[in-house]
């Protein structure tokens, strides 16, 4: 790819993303009320992208190999539970994923 190409890229995945950000805000500003398919998807879609990610992160686990599971199933634990207690979602994804790092780095080489 020329380094034009990469710059046209960039800026159209910019350009597509700032869209679809700023699209709801622009659709529903005008002080109509908002849809109840809008609100269904609002509540039905984060916890089913939620268990897509944890299928895909959990896909390739060898529970009869390797460390068997054991750093996955404790960041699973570690996040679950820190989100269980403090509600928020940066604090259970780094602890987990720390969790998960430390395990692999040093309890599991």
């Amino acid at each position: 790819m020329t380094l034009s190409q990469q710059l046209l890229t960039i800026a159209l995945c910019a350009a597509a993303t700032l869209l679809t950000r700023f699209l709801p805000f622009w659709l529903f500003s005008s002080g109509r009320p908002v849809p109840e398919p809008v609100h269904y998807l609002g509540r039905a879609l984060p916890p089913a992208i939620f268990g897509m990610l944890l299928v895909y992160c959990l896909r390739n686990v060898e529970l009869f190999s390797g460390s068997h599971g054991i750093p996955e199933a404790a960041a699973l634990l570690v996040t679950a539970g820190l989100h269980l207690w403090k509600r928020q979602t940066l604090l259970s994804v780094a602890g987990g994923t720390l969790c998960y790092v430390l395990l692999v780095q040093y309890v599991f080489v």
